[in-house]
């Protein structure tokens, strides 16, 4: 029987997520449930593949060191870390699976507030027989400066407007007759990052908008102002940030997204006691899990029986 091997199961949910019988009766299932940094030996005998959306980078290079592999199943539809060209090459089948669901929108919403209100440390403080160390704003009167009013930037502007927050908005491309119907105003990136009370990043990673909120941008920030980033790690110049914390030239920073992931055990941003650090957890819901895996499950079944679904590459 063919081995297949699910990668960076970090909750150990994989198998209890959906109905796995059908795979188990005809593979062998292993699961990882830590990040391996060279998966190429782990996966030396696996002729199917399940990757959790962009923890694992699949190459030329490591399609090469690989050619026991037949199916790599990803979860969602598009995966920046798959080069689907080399996959094809090395013929190699990519199928993925559908979305359900916008859970990002609520976990930034609940960042602002943990983040604002400092959550995190009264929590301790608490636990440690402590009582009320800190104080933090409201949001209503605030105002929410959104980069990026897109699929998950509109949401989290109707959310933030629902705690009475002024709502504005930048991108490269959004102009005011795009903002106007969602009660946003549409400024400039100079304004928007010097006026904002919290800047909250709703944009997909590209080289156009790699590094994008660098130096400049942190460095026009208000002092009381803070920064949150669900959406992509490198959209923020990671060492201009360390900079603006380390100065205490903003109030903090929300961050569910890095450079690298996992974080490393001894990177900065650890040390740092003005930041909220996420896992990258803005789309893991239980209702997110049981629909990717039953899905996985029904890749590697049709691709088993002769005819994939949810193709994303093909060596055909």
């Amino acid at each position: 029987m063919a081995i297949v091997t699910v990668l960076d199961d970090y909750q150990d949910v994989a198998l209890t997520s959906t109905d796995w019988s059908p795979v188990l009766a005809a593979h062998v299932v292993e699961v990882d449930t830590e990040h391996l940094i060279d998966v190429a030996p782990r996966l030396a005998d696996s002729a199917i593949v399940v990757a959790m959306r962009e923890r694992t980078v699949f190459d030329a290079a490591l399609f090469a060191r690989l050619p026991a592999l037949e199916l790599l199943v990803t979860t969602g539809m598009k995966n920046a870390s798959i080069d689907l060209d080399a996959a094809a090459a090395h013929g190699v089948t990519v199928c993925g699976t559908e979305g359900i669901g916008n859970a990002v929108p609520e976990l930034t919403i609940g960042m602002m507030i943990a983040l604002t209100r400092n959550f995190a440390q009264e929590d301790a403080a608490v636990r440690a027989g402590g009582w009320q160390h800190t104080i933090g704003p409201g949001l209503a009167g605030r105002t929410l400066g959104v980069v990026g009013l897109g699929r998950l930037g509109i949401p989290v502007a109707r959310l933030a407007q629902a705690f009475g927050m002024e709502v504005i908005a930048w991108s490269p491309q959004l102009t005011q007759e795009r903002a106007e119907p969602h009660g946003v105003r549409c400024v400039s990136k100079a304004e928007l990052f010097g006026t904002a009370d919290v800047i909250t990043i709703h944009m997909p990673l590209s080289e156009r908008s790699r590094g994008l909120i660098g130096a400049a941008e942190l460095g026009a920030m208000k002092r009381s102002a803070y920064l949150i980033n669900t959406s992509r790690g490198p959209i923020v110049d990671e060492a201009a940030l360390l900079g603006v914390l380390g100065d205490g030239l903003i109030a903090g920073a929300g961050l569910d997204v890095y450079d690298v992931e996992p974080l490393p055990v001894h990177h900065r941003l650890r040390d740092m006691p003005n930041t909220l650090l996420l896992p990258h957890i803005g789309y893991v819901t239980t209702e997110v899990y049981e629909f990717w895996y039953a899905q996985v499950v029904e890749d590697i079944m049709a691709w088993t029986a002769g005819a994939p679904v949810r193709v994303l590459s093909s060596p055909g």
